[in-house]
């Protein structure tokens, strides 16, 4: 399998001599913009427009600067911090041969022992410094997110669209369901298809018809409900005309690969592959952390606690792969992984459900890694026996 390169430190030599290192803090109205340039002793500090051609031109002013301090600009090594400007940014300036990083955003160390000043201008300090440890390579100041090409991002949309679609159908599902309860009515299902034509013929327990008001807005909630329920078939038509119709190779054969495992299914197979399997993490302690599967440990002296999962990974990822494996527990009851669950939460000494069932969907995910990275299980290898291989 590929190896990635470790994002929590640089593996390039750090020539602070003709290197131009630039952090930048981005909001919506404005970039702040710091540099420290070869050569120059002040450390400038610029504001700029949202604008990557003003960036470009003041990466020019201040190689330029440095030539007149008879230092050569080798490297322009650029960083920001992760957020709702996500990676556009980071390609557009890899275009213009400029060595751009974004910083991920929870592994940066903030001092909460008091309440600390915010502004601008100490975090694109806190970040210059986060990033000169980060390029001398010593871990523990930074870590850096891989920067995913636009396609990689587009083959998201569709599960992640789907999800918020899902959770806008329950909401409005359990709105309309409160809506009936206050007026004593029960056992009315909203969701299904026939239920719009039978919400005028439902009585209170007075024998009174719904409110009229009610009534029109549960009616308005039907109608929506009936368009989330339209595109979500439209998505997953979409994607199944996708898989079937793409080549043999790369991430759609991952997909059909999974999907054919009892109680996987099409859509959990695209999430996990999108999200997780095609990352060419680097080991099965990888990809568990990228999943938030592992533990958070507490430990001083000779205690050891555990303090419950990290929850510092992917989130849609692990709460995927938790249902999943409640799902697996029901479908393949007889698989090894579901002996090994029950063998361990049998009788009164047994381990909690709700703690096993975190280390059945790590031991899952690994199996499932391992599958999709040999292309093919072998005949006869459970999924257990992958997770443990």
């Amino acid at each position: 399998m590929t190896q990635v390169d470790d994002l929590s430190r640089s593996l390039a030599a750090f020539d602070q001599h003709t290197t131009l290192v630039v952090v930048v803090e981005m909001s919506a109205a404005s970039w702040l913009v710091a540099a420290m340039i070869p050569g120059v002793a002040r450390q400038p500090v610029k504001k700029l427009e949202p604008d990557p051609e003003a960036l470009l031109r003041l990466l020019e002013r201040w190689r330029a600067e440095a030539a007149k301090a008879s230092r050569t600009i080798g490297r322009v090594a650029l960083a920001y911090e992760a957020g709702r400007d996500g990676f556009w940014l980071a390609r557009w300036l890899r275009v213009h041969d400029i060595e751009a990083h974004v910083i991920h955003s929870t592994s940066v160390a903030v001092s909460r022992e008091h309440r600390r000043a915010k502004t601008d201008r100490l975090d694109t300090a806190m970040l210059m410094r986060v990033f000169l440890g980060w390029l001398r390579g010593e871990r523990g100041h930074c870590g850096m997110v891989a920067i995913p090409t636009l396609a990689d991002e587009d083959a998201k949309r569709p599960s992640r669209e789907r999800e918020n679609l899902v959770a806008e159908r329950t909401r409005i599902g359990n709105r309309l369901k409160s809506a009936l309860v206050r007026l004593g009515i029960h056992g009315f299902k909203p969701l299904l298809r026939r239920a719009p034509r039978r919400l005028a013929t439902l009585r209170t327990p007075e024998g009174l018809p719904i409110p009229p008001n009610t009534l029109a807005e549960m009616q308005r909630d039907m109608a929506r409900l009936a368009v989330v329920r339209e595109q979500i078939e439209e998505i997953e038509g979409a994607r199944l005309q996708t898989v079937h119709n793409a080549p043999e190779g790369g991430r759609h054969a991952m997909v059909r690969l999974l999907a054919r495992i009892v109680g996987v299914g099409i859509e959990t197979a695209d999430m996990l592959v999108c999200e997780v399997l095609s990352r060419n993490l680097r080991d099965r302690r990888a990809v568990a952390r990228y999943a938030g599967l592992t533990g958070s440990p507490d430990e001083s002296g000779s205690k050891r606690r555990e303090k419950g999962l990290a929850k510092s990974g992917n989130g849609r990822v692990r709460r995927g792969l938790i249902q999943l494996a409640w799902r697996f527990l029901m479908v393949q009851k007889e698989s090894a992984l579901a002996r090994w669950y029950r063998a361990r939460t049998a009788g009164p000494e047994g381990a909690r459900k709700t703690t096993m069932i975190v280390a059945l969907a790590r031991k899952l995910l690994i199996a499932l890694w391992r599958m999709v990275t040999t292309g093919i299980m072998p005949a006869g290898v459970t999924l257990r026996q992958a997770a443990s291989a």
